[in-house]
């Protein structure tokens, strides 16, 4: 069984999130996807044009306020189409190396705990008393205490009840002001967070170790970086190594 028939046991629908005028790393992913076993050409694999807003709207950036509509859309789409468990990849991940034995291990156990969120890949301390939760001895899984914030998203899956919660928490965010003390517009990663601290009653679980990891790349929800400023040899060079190095040593 290759990695992705294994990955497609667990979700019905594997979401790409991607920017249609960031072909670069739409081919990137397209590289990703291959490593796996499947590919663009999946009607199981969703390539999902994310959405660029004309202003931000309260929202720390244009491109974070983008980045949290393309998330509220995906999710109100797996709910229109009867989605129970999706996986959201952004564009800018890259699978771990092992990924051929980590991801089966990963859902395997998964699977067999029962789960609402999953995060793949992630930013958080290391340590799982730092999370609050328990690292499962002979399991790839940390679970995750409910008001522990984690950051970002590129690569997170969604259980039908988180699914049918989300949407209706997110769209009250969108309808309250900045820095509300309700919570506001605010990044995706954080808005999840402020979710799951309000519903204790769903499992959350982290892979351990991660899946994947982000790419370096470009962003699209900051402002351009120093490494953005450099001339295009000199900046593909860069962000090259630091990919080798990521994969490298993860």
């Amino acid at each position: 069984m290759t990695p992705a028939e294994r990955l497609f046991q667990s979700f019905d629908r594997v979401y790409v999130l991607n920017l249609p005028d960031r072909a670069d790393r739409r081919a990137e992913m397209a590289e990703e996807l291959a490593a796996i076993g499947t590919g663009f050409g999946d009607s199981r694999i969703r390539l999902f044009p994310a959405i660029r807003p004309a202003d931000a709207a309260g929202f720390p950036s244009v491109g974070a306020r983008g980045c949290f509509l393309s998330h509220l859309a995906m999710l109100r789409e797996a709910r229109d189409e009867g989605f129970d468990r999706i996986l959201i990849l952004e564009d800018d991940c890259d699978f771990v190396r092992g990924i051929g034995t980590k991801l089966p291990a990963a859902l395997d156990a998964l699977d067999a705990r029962g789960w609402d969120i999953f995060y793949g890949g992630y930013e958080a301390p290391t340590d799982s008393a730092d999370l609050g939760g328990d690292h499962l001895a002979g399991e790839e899984l940390i679970r995750l205490a409910p008001p522990i914030p984690v950051r970002t998203t590129h690569c997170i899956g969604f259980g039908r009840a988180a699914i049918e919660a989300l949407i209706p928490y997110l769209e009250a965010m969108l309808d309250r002001p900045a820095g509300s003390a309700d919570g506001g517009p605010m990044h995706v990663d954080g808005a999840y967070g402020w979710f799951r601290a309000s519903r204790p009653d769903l499992a959350c679980w982290l892979a351990s170790p991660r899946l994947g990891r982000q790419r370096p790349s470009r962003t699209d929800i900051a402002p351009p970086g120093p490494l953005d400023r450099l001339p295009g040899p000199l900046r593909r060079a860069a962000r090259g190594a630091r990919r080798w190095l990521q994969r490298r040593f993860a």
